[in-house]
């Protein structure tokens, strides 16, 4: 089967995905591969396929925000990809999360406007417990600051008429915020898949402690690298155990 979207032939996507906004992030991630091949690049879609110690893998490229990043985790489903994890970038809502820390999204709160076109507004968009769990292991054995807990997905990023509900979420409890994890949480739901999300902290959304937002330090870069490590230590071992 043709994923038109993708560009690419369902033949071609494995069981195991990894997933990130930046198509260049992508390439970056897919250096890590053996035996790599770019698949297509298509749009803000660039899919690699290769294998890490072993487990054979699929690295794409989603784009920002939900809908489009929606496409993406629809086609490689119907793929042949059964386990995607998001490797992503996210705003902090606390002092002890400071950019350079890495979270790991175990449920997302569905703020933006494309789940709710596809589930009620009660249905919950929750990380599976084993990618999650992996992740977090994984995430550790990295070293930094490690968080684990529920993030949030929005679709605004700067500032407009309306505020933006920053502080009512981190008056919940939510550790951070970025765009995608609740419509990859509820697109594996749906289809049948298993999820997870991980993501470096690039700087703070909660306006009393941002500074000039720069998401381009040494600082943020040497976790997305940690993210990277961590994602993919994380495929190997739920590989493990899939075949145990």
């Amino acid at each position: 089967m043709f994923l038109p979207i993708l560009q690419v032939n369902s033949e071609d996507i494995p069981a195991y995905a990894l997933v990130c906004g930046d198509p260049k992030r992508a390439e970056v991630i897919a250096g890590r591969l053996e035996d790599v091949r770019e698949l297509a690049f298509s749009r803000e879609y660039r899919t690699f396929v290769g294998s890490y110690e072993g487990v054979p893998l699929a690295v794409a490229s989603h784009g920002v925000g939900s809908s489009g990043a929606a496409i993406c985790f629809e086609e490689l489903i119907r793929g042949g990809a059964t386990t995607l994890i998001r490797v992503g970038t996210a705003g902090s809502y606390s002092e002890d999360t400071p950019a350079g820390s890495l979270v790991v999204s175990t449920a997302a709160v569905r703020a933006e406007g494309l789940t709710r076109q596809l589930v009620p507004d009660g249905f919950p968009a929750v990380g599976d417990g084993r990618v999650v769990q992996a992740l977090h292991e994984s995430a550790l054995e990295q070293g930094g600051v490690v968080r684990q807990g529920i993030t949030v997905s929005l679709d605004v990023f700067f500032q407009g008429a309306l505020d933006i509900p920053h502080k009512t979420y981190k008056r919940a409890g939510a550790v951070a915020v970025e765009m995608e994890i609740a419509a990859l949480y509820v697109v594996a739901s749906l289809r049948g898949a298993r999820a997870g999300a991980i993501a470096a902290v690039d700087g703070y959304a909660d306006a009393d402690l941002a500074a000039e937002y720069d998401p381009h330090t040494n600082v943020v870069a040497q976790a997305v690298e940690r993210e990277i490590a961590a994602a993919l230590g994380a495929v190997v071992k739920l590989a493990r155990a899939d075949r145990g």
